[in-house]
């Protein structure tokens, strides 16, 4: 494009073409800029111009009519009126001056209107001055035009036959073609799009999506949820949190996260566990959580830290509970009770245990008003020595399991109501009371004692069903108080006997001849002092199902480890190497002195026993169980190891460990019958001999070390 500039001499053909002086005047100021709607056409004009639409159906341009290229030059008769300063700003690409040549706008200043030149040329005024300008094609005589008022453009300018614009190849061209002939895409359908192609996820249903999602934990589901917000916004659907579980990982949970999680799995969610979770105390507003969640079923508030008030909100509004543990909570109370007894009909499970702000009052309420419950759980709990409140429970006969452990205030008369009620007729051969049997399957009275014999013949013939049984800590029951009581329990498969050393062989023995001794699977003899070979050789013989069998701190010896492996390989089966064993029988043993390393040894050679199948010609096979044995602490670590390569099927390496051990032991013994510990080991051989002979004689002394007791039975 070409520009007047000051002092500037444009060629013409004519040669004799006079130079007229210019007058000295200021340059002319720039246009002002164009704002609003006045520069939004502008831009439009523009962009209508550029080449990339010449191939998308623009038909007019300034250099497709078929003329020769020219490049217009600077207009000189123009008849618009000037402005009031005496200055022109009109377009010098107008459409009277390029005659019928490009009409876009441009950058190039406007040229000064008529009234700055002064000439004798219609339409031009040429006036005096120092400045020259030479006009282009002037005959000053005719006073008219006779040159062409443009020059032609140089043949590498000038534009083709499709339009493009100057100084563009065709190469050029092209690409910018290529690039704006894209259709386009608004920024968030882009990205859509890509990530469309980049993951399936992002198109799956969001169905689907909760589907797949489901089969993670809550762990694994927090994980996930840091991937995107669309992630965050799914792995937290409430659909997948019917069910939280806070016993892993709730003293990392704020107040704020665990507020956020229970608002968006509140109506969804069914099953809660917040086991000691003391975060509930800090979530604002006094109904807590009972606003967010109106849909439970199962609650678990075992040790948290509770006001009162959004306890019982909580327990209002959720009136479809069944299973409700409380145990320990200290804002527990009979007013509570009597909430659960209004609101919650369909309660089967109560677990108020250690709550010592309620009493029987509290428990009596739950009774009369949820008609359902089947479990209810009261340890230490005050108050049950209450005639009353045991014939309650003796008229609603709907309980299947009862705890009342260390309930020390209930007694013989209790325990006597609660299985014959009060003034029911009694039948005089037998002397019990005529009534229905008690549908208990499991009775906890460990740690009571106060109960005698007198309490246990109150059961015998009312408590058919009865499938698991606690006694253990009850030290006044003796070997009469089982004499009639195993014969009226056909179902039992859990026994607890711990800490009751007033028995003796003879209540084990009254055990293998009962009817019951085929089916049972848990029995724990713990600190039975008197209880020794003579009594667990013959209940081993019998209870073909056992699984789980402590006797530490008794008087049993390698005879019965010996016999326990002869009983695993019984009734195991014979399986493929390829197959892993299972842990069959769990065996305690610790702090009995007669037990020896040769016994143990037996039950490691047992559990690395391989043999020939002679039902798969003589393919190599092991047994489908194996023992796990808690034995002297200095052994422990070996017994331990050897059953861990049991487990993973390399006999091999079991074997070899146990033939080092057994060296090992060899080897110690060796030194100290000659060395020192030699006196020590001679005196405590010859107390395993008058153990056994006692015995055998029937006189059972009391002695022996007594450490630290176990917690009872853990599968009762």
């Amino acid at each position: 494009m070409a520009q007047i500039m000051d002092e500037e001499i444009l060629q013409s053909p004519l040669a004799d073409a006079p130079i007229l002086p210019r007058a000295a005047v200021d340059r002319p100021r720039p246009p002002p800029k164009l704002r609003g709607r006045k520069r939004l056409l502008q831009n439009l004009q523009r962009i209508s111009s550029f080449p990339s639409l010449v191939k998308m159906g623009r038909t007019s341009s300034a250099y497709n009519n078929g003329e020769r290229g020219t490049m217009s030059c600077v207009s000189l008769a123009s008849a618009t009126p000037s402005t009031p300063s005496g200055h022109r700003y009109d377009n010098s690409y107008s459409s009277q001056s390029s005659a019928g040549y490009s009409t876009a706008p441009s950058s190039v200043l406007p040229t000064p209107g008529k009234d700055f030149f002064s000439s004798p040329v219609p339409g031009i005024t040429i006036e005096d001055g120092s400045d020259a300008v030479r006009l282009i094609g002037l005959n000053l005589k005719s006073k008219a035009i006779t040159a062409p008022t443009s020059v032609p453009v140089p043949a590498d300018l000038r534009p083709s036959s499709k339009g493009l614009p100057l100084g563009v190849t065709p190469a050029i061209a092209e690409s910018a073609y290529d690039y704006f002939s894209q259709p386009h895409l608004d920024h968030q359908t882009s990205i859509q799009w890509s990530r469309s192609r980049q993951s399936p996820w992002v198109r799956l249903p969001e169905e689907i999506k909760i589907r797949i999602l489901g089969y993670l934990t809550h762990r694994e589901l927090a994980r996930c949820a840091k991937v995107s917000q669309s992630w965050h916004k799914t792995c937290f659907d409430g659909q997948l949190w019917t069910s939280i579980d806070a016993t892993d990982y709730y003293r990392r949970l704020t107040p704020q996260s665990l507020q956020k999680l229970l608002t968006g799995a509140g109506p969804f969610l069914k099953d809660i566990q917040l086991r000691g979770c003391s975060q509930l105390r800090k979530i604002p507003g006094d109904e807590g959580i009972s606003d967010m969640c109106r849909n439970l079923e199962n609650i678990s508030l075992e040790g948290c830290l509770l006001n009162e008030k959004p306890l019982y909100f909580l327990l209002a509004r959720n009136k479809s509970l069944v299973h409700v543990n409380l145990s320990g909570l200290c804002a527990a109370t009979n007013s509570a009770c009597r909430t659960i007894a209004k609101n919650c009909p369909q309660l089967e499970y109560l677990n108020i245990s250690w709550c010592h702000n309620i009493n029987n009052r509290g428990v009596a309420a739950v009774v009369d008003g949820c008609s359902k419950l089947k479990d209810l759980r009261v340890s230490d709990i005050k108050g049950l020595n209450d005639k009353s409140f045991m014939n309650r429970l003796f008229e609603k006969n709907t309980l299947e399991r009862l705890v009342l452990h260390h309930c020390s205030e209930v007694g013989d008369d209790g325990l006597k109501v609660l299985m014959e009620g009060i003034d029911n007729e009694v039948d005089p051969l037998t002397g019990r009371a005529h009534v229905p049997p008690r549908k208990l399957r499991h009775l906890d009275l460990s740690k009571n004692p106060t109960l005698t014999d007198k309490s246990l013949q109150s059961m015998v013939g009312n408590v058919p069903d009865l499938e698991g049984l606690q006694l253990g800590g009850c030290h006044e029951l003796t070997d009469a108080a089982f004499t009639d009581l195993f014969d009226s329990m056909p179902k039992l498969t859990h026994l607890d006997l711990e800490e009751l050393t007033e028995i003796s062989n003879v209540t084990l023995q009254k055990l293998s001849k009962s009817e019951f001794a085929f089916y049972l699977e848990h029995l724990s003899v713990s600190y039975c002092e008197d209880v020794g070979d003579t009594g667990m050789l013959p209940v081993i013989k019998a209870c073909q199902s056992l699984k789980n069998l402590e006797m530490d701190n008794t008087r049993v010896s390698d005879l019965v480890l010996i016999e326990a492996a002869n009983l695993v390989r019984l009734r195991s089966r014979m399986a493929s190497l390829l197959q892993p064993p299972e842990v069959g029988l769990r065996l305690v043993t610790f702090d009995c002195q007669n037990v020896t390393w040769t016994g143990v040894r037996e039950v490691l050679s047992c559990n690395s026993e391989i043999k020939r199948n002679v039902a798969t010609a003589g393919a190599m096979s092991h047994s489908s169980e194996v023992i796990q044995l808690k034995c002297f602490y200095g052994w422990q670590m070996t017994v331990d190891e050897h059953l861990k390569r049991v487990l993973r099927g390399d006999y091999g390496a079991a074997t070899r460990l146990e033939r080092k051990w057994v060296e090992y032991m060899m080897s110690v013994e060796e030194a100290g019958a000659i060395g020192a510990g030699s006196r020590r080991r001679r005196r405590r051989a010859r107390e395993a001999a008058m153990l056994h002979a006692d015995e055998e004689d029937g006189l059972f002394g009391r002695g022996g070390r007594r450490r630290a007791r176990s917690n009872g039975c853990m599968v009762m």
